[in-house]
């Protein structure tokens, strides 16, 4: 519920009364009848970091987000998009239009800040060579910090311990297959994470942004339902991935199944411990 206190707060920022609200959907009404969404909560950096990150997406030019209207330690509103059912060549577009987006690149991986995948904190900051090697920041930022959160957690048994050890030397030899500048990525890209417009175009929603590998971003899209194959069919056209990407997929998926265990529990065990196992025990 929104107190009196935030609503005050609120219709100051926005110039006019709010008469309709919308808990369920986020959604905010003013009295000219202007739209808005509403996340709001106990005070956490995640909101100011999903700000960040929806502009860094939006200026990119390729791809569209709801403009971010105001942000703060409890909150962020922005634009309200009305979800459509999008047209026959949607995710073809939409394909193509997110390798456009990796198409912009920076000169570190990584990113400026920490932000969060999900509840979870994502550590952005690269140290040392890690700006310039992938496979050494997708390690050390990423797999090795989730493994670490499930040890604490006590996910981890000593069979799966020294299995991992064996596996990151041949994560790092598959990873660095693979050499390509740092691109721009959602980070969080499922089927959950965008919308359709009024005008049939993708909006991108809750961010993980940083500068990384592609392949990441695409390995993503494949949990949790899949994209159409349309989809990926536009993206190799626009940007074909490089060759062998196919045996690095599990790698970048077992980043996001480490965080869903770390988050949501056990049941994603089974599937963490599989992928550690094969590539252990992989002959590269």
């Amino acid at each position: 519920m929104m107190n009196d206190c935030f609503r005050s707060e609120l219709e100051t920022i926005l110039e006019e009364p709010i008469v309709g609200t919308l808990p369920t959907s986020g959604r905010v009404q003013t009295r000219s009848g202007r739209q808005f969404f509403l996340k709001s909560g106990t005070r956490s950096k995640t909101y100011r970091c999903e700000a960040v990150g929806l502009t860094e997406l939006a200026s990119s030019g390729e791809i569209a987000t709801p403009g971010v209207v105001s942000v703060g330690d409890r909150y962020i509103l922005t634009e309200y998009i009305a979800q459509h059912r999008g047209g026959r060549d949607f995710f073809e577009d939409f394909g193509r239009r997110l390798a456009c987006l990796h198409r912009h690149s920076a000169e570190c991986f990584g990113f400026r800040e920490d932000n969060f995948i999900g509840l979870s904190p994502q550590i952005n900051t690269a140290e040392g060579a890690e700006c310039k090697d992938w496979a050494l920041f997708y390690i050390n930022k990423r797999l090795r910090y989730q493994f670490r959160l499930a040890e604490r957690n006590g996910y981890v048994s000593r069979r799966m311990a020294v299995e991992f050890s064996h596996f990151e030397d041949k994560a790092v030899k598959l990873l660095n297959e693979a050499e390509e500048r740092p691109s721009l990525i959602h980070g969080d890209l499922w089927v959950g994470n965008f919308l359709c417009n009024a005008d049939g175009k993708v909006v991108l929603i809750d961010p993980a942004v940083y500068y990384g590998h592609r392949e990441a971003e695409l390995a993503m899209t494949h949990l949790f339902g899949g994209f159409p194959q349309v989809f990926y069919d536009a993206y190799m056209r626009e940007y074909p991935l490089q060759t062998g990407w196919q045996r690095r997929e599990n790698l970048y998926r077992l980043y996001h199944l480490m965080n869903h265990l770390n988050l949501f529990g056990s049941s994603y065990l089974p599937e963490v411990e599989y992928i550690i196992s094969e590539y252990a025990s992989t002959r590269i």
